[in-house]
């Protein structure tokens, strides 16, 4: 992945899939679920997956919605591997029991990411520490595949305090920690306060390094300035929705909003030289990560036809 990311700015590094928009819980802060849609059919999204490949995607992700929702999910994360892709998830984690963690291993399945907002459920997030800790130990028993555990600070987090001990919980059974933060509901840029700019100074301190934390980025945002780097989703990293149709990220839908089945090497390219115009604020941090290999070349021109804007609301960088 690093060597062709380094070699070849034709090639994404990173996909997000959507098998699912469905969700079995409801994040007060989260604007990417529902609890109608039905599982996209399996043979289209290996079609979605046959077309990743072919681009020479390195990493595809289902995320969601809950992606352990889609009843063909082990499936697909096989059809991943089989493409010569590293196959990942973004999970709440409510269905990490033995059972399921054996049969994500039997897939080929080789990461998986997991935010737990709060000690406790409240009325902004049900994934807590209470309900997930079980899920955490059968994980660090049974699973095959690396797991990271990211904790958030800021906007409606009621104890700051609680992120650190996710985060020593994470450490203590083998994981890997990430913190992450999150906005207020107008999605503004603040900074952190004392006591939480300390709980995150100490998270940052935790564990082993590895690509999950190659959170450099978070200084800025902590501190509530921009970031200036050159974003390149659309090119390094590719959001498919439901439909099928390529988005920059989770929180610019609807650009460039086409039809992955249509999307080229030229798609790449103009997505790869276009500036977007929410970059300095933005908080998604596996774009963060995935353009890294280029924040010192490829200079980018402004659009001229809108392009993204600065999103209404954005998740949290652990996102």
């Amino acid at each position: 992945m690093l060597w062709r990311g380094l070699t070849n700015t034709d090639k994404p590094t990173l996909a997000q899939m959507i098998p699912t928009r469905r969700c079995n819980i409801a994040c007060a802060y989260c604007n990417e679920y529902d609890h109608v849609s039905n599982p996209v059919p399996i043979e289209e999204l290996k079609r979605r997956v046959d077309k990743l490949a072919d681009l020479g995607v390195s990493i595809i992700t289902m995320s969601g919605g809950e992606p352990l929702l889609h009843p063909e999910l082990d499936d697909l994360l096989a059809h991943v591997r089989r493409r010569g892709a590293i196959a990942s998830l973004i999970t709440n984690g409510y269905f990490m029991v033995p059972d399921r963690i054996k049969r994500l291993n039997d897939a080929g399945l080789e990461y998986a990411q997991i935010s737990i907002d709060n000690i406790k459920p409240d009325d902004i997030s049900k994934k807590s520490l209470k309900v997930l800790d079980k899920k955490l130990e059968w994980m660090a028993e049974h699973a095959d595949f690396e797991v990271n555990i990211n904790s958030v600070v800021g906007g409606g987090i009621e104890n700051a305090e609680d992120a650190y001990v996710i985060a020593t919980r994470a450490v203590e059974l083998g994981f890997t920690s990430t913190v992450g933060i999150i906005h207020d509901g107008a999605g503004q840029l603040k900074p952190l306060s004392g006591a939480e700019r300390d709980v995150w100074d100490r998270i940052r301190r935790l564990g082993k390094r590895s690509y999950a934390r190659l959170d450099f980025f978070q200084t800025n945002i902590a501190a509530g300035k921009p970031n200036d780097w050159r974003c390149r989703a659309g090119a390094r990293y590719l959001y498919i929705c439901e439909d099928g149709l390529v988005h920059y990220c989770s929180q610019q839908r609807g650009f460039p909003g086409t039809a992955l089945s249509d999307y080229t090497v030229e798609d790449v390219r103009r997505a790869y030289s276009l500036e977007k115009e929410c970059a300095p604020h933005c908080t998604v941090s596996c774009v963060h990560k995935v353009s890294a290999f280029d924040f010192f070349r490829g200079p980018q021109v402004p659009s001229s036809s809108g392009g993204p804007k600065r999103p209404l609301v954005q998740l949290h960088s652990g996102d």
